[in-house]
């Protein structure tokens, strides 16, 4: 396999690919990892494409790619071998294990390594070569340097300046649009100020459809005095935002008045409470324990938040049943909800990075009530 010659290697991606080779030989004892997880691939090596393995063995890396990605292996990958296969991947990862000569045991990624794979890889390679390992990339993702939380941060603008040119489109513009309607607009005003894709499905839920936490936006029309719930985020430099609001068009609910007070109460407590090294459960106890004060408890049903970066939901996990420490470094969403069936739901959800010394919230959209509201 002829190294193909490539800019200088940036040493954050070097240092990366260090810790996770550390991290699988102290878990599984293997000579080399194969790494499936498109965004870990990416986290690896800043390449941005698409049905691409990475093979790490001892101070080497090889991207297995194909002809499509040619170019832009070449243009993104510096300092990594970069092998463009023409049949099977198993065959590519055959033909590279015998060039090297390795004959010892290949970790694989147990979360995104399937049953088929195996049965490829094993027939190339041969039986017995692969071992299975868990939770090997997710946890060194966790904490974020410098550049990817730029990345979040500018993910998060994208999310707003679009979030607020579709609430300054104004009341009447809202009226009789269904929810898909809304979620196609705020997904275009995404991309022109920058995002290359929305971070998941955008969900935007019309009066008690708000009452489903991963509702799916559908053709409920927007009529005046119905709470709209937006949850949506934005993809920028390969990280991503999430944040969520609830509009009101016009009349407020006086239930959903009174939730929407005691949530955003219970996201400030919270957002309040993050600071490095204390544990999760207790940043999700500040917001619950004032819901259940209020008489809430039961229709708050999922954690307070989770962490993002590559991906939209990744650690660490905040909740109540998770014992592990914040870390500085770590950005996560702190979303409190409650949700009551027919009659619609509210959830506030924030972006805040965990700094040395508290916390830093990146989203700045407003949350007072009269300016989520349209007249």
């Amino acid at each position: 396999m002829a190294k193909v010659k490539t800019a200088a290697a940036d040493q954050t991606y070097v240092q990366r690919r260090q810790r996770t080779v550390a991290a699988a030989r102290q878990q599984g004892r293997v000579g080399a990892l194969l790494v499936t997880q498109p965004e870990d691939v990416s986290y690896l090596t800043g390449f941005s494409g698409e049905d691409s393995f990475l093979l790490l063995a001892g101070g080497d890396a090889c991207l297995l790619t194909d002809g499509r990605f040619d170019e832009q292996a070449r243009r993104e990958c510096g300092g990594i071998d970069i092998h463009i296969r023409t049949g099977m991947m198993s065959k590519a990862l055959a033909g590279i294990l015998k060039a090297r000569r390795f004959r010892g045991a290949i970790g694989v990624q147990s979360e995104h390594f399937t049953l088929r794979q195996l049965a490829s890889f094993e027939e190339n390679v041969g039986q017995g070569r692969f071992k299975p390992l868990t939770g090997l990339i997710g946890p060194l993702r966790e904490v974020k340097d410098t550049g990817e939380i730029a990345a979040i941060g500018k993910a998060v603008k994208a999310a707003q300046a679009a979030f607020l040119a579709l609430f300054r489109m104004g009341k009447e513009f809202w009226l009789g649009k269904t929810e898909r309607q809304l979620a196609a607009e705020l997904e275009y005003r995404m991309a022109l100020v920058g995002s290359s894709k929305p971070s998941f499905e955008t969900i935007v839920a019309v009066g008690p459809n708000g009452a489903l936490p991963h509702y799916r936006s559908g053709s409920v029309k927007v009529r005046e005095g119905t709470p709209v719930l937006i949850d949506w985020g934005a993809t920028v430099e390969g990280y991503v935002s999430d944040l969520t609001r609830v509009v009101f068009v016009g009349k407020i609910p006086p239930k959903i008045g009174l939730v929407y007070d005691v949530v955003r109460r219970a996201q400030r407590q919270a957002i309040g409470a993050v600071s490095p090294d204390v544990p999760a459960r207790d940043v999700d106890g500040a917001a619950r324990g004032l819901i259940e004060q209020a008489g809430f408890g039961e229709r708050f049903v999922h954690g307070l938040g989770h962490g993002i970066g590559r991906q939209v939901h990744e650690g660490p996990a905040v909740a109540r049943s998770v014992d592990g420490p914040l870390r500085a470094g770590m950005v996560i969403t702190v979303e409190p909800g409650i949700y009551l069936p027919g009659v619609g739901g509210v959830r506030i959800e924030d972006d805040v990075e965990v700094t040395p010394v508290g916390r830093r919230k990146l989203s700045t959209l407003p949350v007072e009530i009269e300016d989520v509201t349209l007249r």
